[in-house]
């Protein structure tokens, strides 16, 4: 299937699952073996990043046991980084199966990397699929326009935590090597609310 055509596919299930909810923002439970988080998800601000997520959510792709928590940053663990972030990333870690999304910037959603925010993780623009990350304080240097990332793009902000903050910090206090956890964190499911 040509890039152009799963775009399209992608953003008709988009469109089909905006026609099918309320204009109240889903909510979902990120369950792990260090604890639960609740998200609000912006499917109406993010409908191209959000959509992604949700179509894996619904169809159990974090429920098969292979997505985790892998990678923690703080201060202490990005010597060679001129703008160190705070964040905990996981998902479908190299998921050959999942499928890339064009990539939706802060500029575009108006929404920012704030204290708690989930944003999609990438490479290049146009890379991410199932892989994820949440915020620990605001992190401005990821929207748009931010130095993190040498293209300026940034990255796609599609939901914030509302419950489970604590459950966030403990993540990133584990033990890593180079920014990876020496165990990481099973993520036993991430379910929608009805």
């Amino acid at each position: 299937m040509t890039h152009s055509l799963r775009y399209l596919s992608l953003l008709g299930v988009v469109l089909i699952t905006l026609a099918c909810t309320s204009s109240k923002n889903p909510t979902v439970i990120i369950d792990t073996d260090h604890g639960t988080i609740t998200a609000e998800i912006y499917l109406q601000q993010a409908p191209i990043s959000a959509g992604n997520f949700l179509k894996l959510v619904d169809e159990g792709h974090y429920d098969q046991g292979n997505a985790v928590f892998y990678r923690v940053t703080r201060a202490d663990n990005q010597p060679h980084n001129a703008v160190k972030i705070d964040v905990i990333q996981g998902g479908l870690y190299h998921e050959a199966n999942a499928e890339a999304i064009p990539h939706e910037t802060t500029q575009e959603t108006r929404l920012h990397h704030v204290d708690g925010s989930l944003s999609m993780a990438r490479a290049e623009p146009g890379t991410a699929s199932s892989e994820f990350f949440i915020c620990i304080g605001d992190q401005p240097e990821l929207d748009f326009g931010g130095k993190r990332n040498p293209d300026g793009q940034g990255f796609a902000v599609f939901g914030r935590v509302t419950d489970g903050m604590s459950t966030v910090h403990d993540i990133q206090a584990l033990p890593d090597r180079g920014q990876y956890l020496i165990e990481p964190v099973k993520i036993r499911s991430i379910r929608r609310l009805p």
